[in-house]
């Protein structure tokens, strides 16, 4: 299975690279993504699902490291707080960078989650930047519990729909927590 994910990987990381929109699996529930840095893909995201640029995205994340480097908050807190979770968290931080403006609240946070899913891990590491990961729904539809309950007119616009599994992922969206620039946190889902 090892090698099936990371060819999955790669093909995604293809689309990716050229402005393309993925439909894949997460370690929650599945999504639709694209590089966080490029805003003429992330328009698309937005024009998909319906929705507003004025309502921001979360991106998954490699590690710590990429947290460091698009955002303005110190190694200690993020691993404070990451410390503190057992379990898929999305963590917003205050004053996101270096990310196309579309993705960040009006405050200019960002909301990123390191995801334990083997196929996310292998595309961000390709990647070495943010993946955009916004439930594979129209905006203020329910998000699908199943591959099978993906709206029709999604699966025709992306570009590519990861092949792997469709069967064996969460149905569960990921826990919120906002990070404060004074260091304190609190859930917001």
């Amino acid at each position: 299975m090892g090698n099936i994910i990371n060819n999955e990987a790669h093909k995604a990381y293809d689309f990716i690279e050229k402005g393309g929109i993925i439909l894949y699996p997460t370690d929650t529930i599945w999504g639709l993504g694209c590089d966080a840095t490029n805003c003429s893909a992330i328009e698309k995201i937005y024009q998909l699902k319906k929705r507003s640029l004025k309502t921001p995205m979360l991106s998954l994340v490699r590690d710590v490291d990429m947290i460091v480097k698009y955002t303005n908050s110190s190694l200690n807190v993020i691993n404070q707080i990451l410390g503190s979770t057992n379990k898929p968290t999305t963590i917003i931080y205050p004053k996101g960078r270096n990310l196309c403006n579309y993705i960040l609240s009006d405050d200019g946070s960002v909301g990123f989650r390191v995801p334990e899913n083997r196929f996310c891990i292998d595309l961000l590491s390709l990647m070495k930047k943010p993946l955009i990961s916004t439930s594979a729904n129209i905006h203020k539809e329910v998000f699908p519990l199943s591959f099978e309950e993906i709206n029709v007119d999604i699966l025709k616009q992306v570009d590519y729909i990861v092949n792997l599994p469709k069967d064996n992922w969460s149905t569960k969206p990921s826990t919120v927590l906002k990070l404060d620039e004074f260091g304190s946190f609190y859930k917001i889902r």
